[in-house]
């Protein structure tokens, strides 16, 4: 209604300047006032001219040059509530640190829940009410109820115990948690895919591909005469496995039996998926060591390979116990001398652990090192034939085995060996590495505690290194 009463007034003004523009022509052209007239209606049009400019410009669509009655533009200032304002001009005050994300610890937590709708969000309320973070979940569905896994990131100031009773009050139960590190930030598929590209490339890696993939476990490997000796046929396990609360068996590919034992947690259906998905590939897989080898010089100039080695050279191996004198021998099986072929067969399997060969351009072996999966432990072994002593090779072979079981993840290696063995004992402090001495009966057990140091002590040798082919 506004712009028709606007329109009306502009095209009365535009006719009333014409009528008087027609009585000036008029009174100008036949009236002896002319030029008089013709000066009014000069100031006439003037002023209708003024007034138009003054009504569009009020009116019209021109941008307003004052307050329009929208809300004005906010200042910029910090997000979040404030107990004060700002002064002008004064830099905003920086918003106060996270105290989860300056100090923050990594757990490790395995809950069971109910099977029911809202039973995971009553939990996840409950962690969030510690200002716990959950950085990854995987769950292991049961009979009744399931198991969440939790990798949890939670302040510093937060205890395990106040984490598992706010699990306990949100309904979980059976809760079991601890510490974790970095190296559990990586997903459950890329880990497994992972253990499974190690144990393809080395046999002698499923053993720790497994402990890695079940955490805190102690893994067994029988051989099926250890197995069938001991009144426990190698039939009686399935060829799938058996899965007994805390206790997996699984069917080694030779024959024996891979016991995995956990007592403070009983394994899932989904681990023991996995697990036997590592076993079944390693049997596909069958015997295999990488192949990489080391041309190595002595001080007297004779050269020498590193090697890993494997059952393919146990019968080298039994030629090098045929030159090595009894008290070598001794020193080193804690045992009858005639004995000490019987472990030749255990020792070069890849399954119980990864040997190392010391050859000579003859091809001879003159030097074997051994790392033995003990359980929870790991044992380093050493024997070198009489005529190659103190030359080296000993702490040679020794620094190479604490940096495979550095890289395995091994917390401490152990030797057992007679307190006369000096050259053992020279070589094990030769490692630079905390060590615990224990003496009974004449038996000396030496535990070396590795470290970030033990990387750089397997990278020392006794003598130049020349290229490996």
């Amino acid at each position: 209604m506004h712009h028709w009463r606007r329109d009306l007034v502009e095209l009365a003004a535009l006719f009333t300047a014409v009528a008087v523009a027609d009585v000036v022509a008029d009174l100008v052209g036949h009236g002896p006032d002319g030029p008089a007239l013709l000066a009014i209606s000069a100031l006439a049009l003037v002023a209708t001219a003024g007034f138009h400019t003054w009504w569009s410009r009020r009116h019209g669509h021109a941008p307003p040059t004052g307050d329009t009655g929208a809300r004005p533009t906010a200042e910029p200032r910090q997000a979040g509530p404030t107990e004060r304002a700002e002064p002008t001009g004064a830099e905003p005050e920086s918003a106060p640190a996270d105290p989860v994300a300056e100090a923050a610890a990594l757990w490790r937590m395995r809950t069971t829940v109910q099977d029911a709708p809202g039973s995971l969000a009553v939990l996840c309320t409950a962690l969030a009410g510690q200002r716990v973070d959950i950085l990854s979940l995987q769950t292991h569905p049961l009979a009744e109820g399931t198991v969440d896994e939790f990798l949890l990131r939670a302040p510093a100031e937060v205890a395990a115990a106040e984490i598992t009773r706010a699990v306990a009050s949100a309904g979980g139960s059976g809760t079991w948690i601890e510490r974790a590190d970095a190296h559990d930030l990586v997903d459950a598929p890329t880990r497994v895919l992972g253990l499974a590209t190690r144990t393809a490339l080395d046999a002698a890696e499923l053993p720790l591909a497994l402990r890695q993939l079940l955490g805190r476990c102690t893994i067994r490997s029988l051989p099926a005469n250890v197995v069938a000796g001991k009144g426990r046929e190698p039939e009686s396990v399935p060829v799938e496995g058996s899965l007994e609360d805390t206790v997996m068996r699984l069917r080694a590919p030779e024959g024996g039996v891979i016991t995995v034992e956990r007592p403070y947690l009983p394994f899932t259906p989904t681990e023991f998926a996995r697990a036997r998905a590592l076993v079944e590939l390693d049997a596909r897989l069958g015997p295999r060591i990488p192949r990489s080898q080391d041309v190595l010089t002595l001080p007297e100039g004779n050269a020498i390979t590193v090697r890993r080695a494997d059952t393919g050279d146990l019968d080298a191996a039994r030629e090098m116990h045929e030159r090595c004198s009894a008290r070598t021998l001794g020193m080193r099986y804690h045992g009858p001398v005639g004995d000490a072929d019987r472990y030749l067969n255990h020792l070069l399997s890849p399954r119980f652990g990864r040997t190392l060969a010391v050859q000579t351009a003859s091809g001879r072996i003159v030097g074997l090192g051994h790392l033995l999966w003990d359980g929870d432990e790991t044992e380093v072994a050493l024997l070198v034939e009489d005529d190659w002593q103190r030359r080296g090779i000993g702490s040679e072979l020794l620094g190479r085995l604490v940096g495979m079981a550095v890289e395995a993840g091994c917390e401490s290696v152990y030797a057992v060996t007679q307190a006369s063995n000096t050259g053992m004992v020279a070589a094990m402090r030769g490692l630079g590495l905390p060590l615990d001495y224990q003496i009974e009966e004449g038996t000396l057990v030496v535990t070396a505690r590795l470290s970030a140091a033990a990387v750089e002590v397997a990278e020392v040798t006794e003598f130049g290194r020349a290229e490996a082919p």
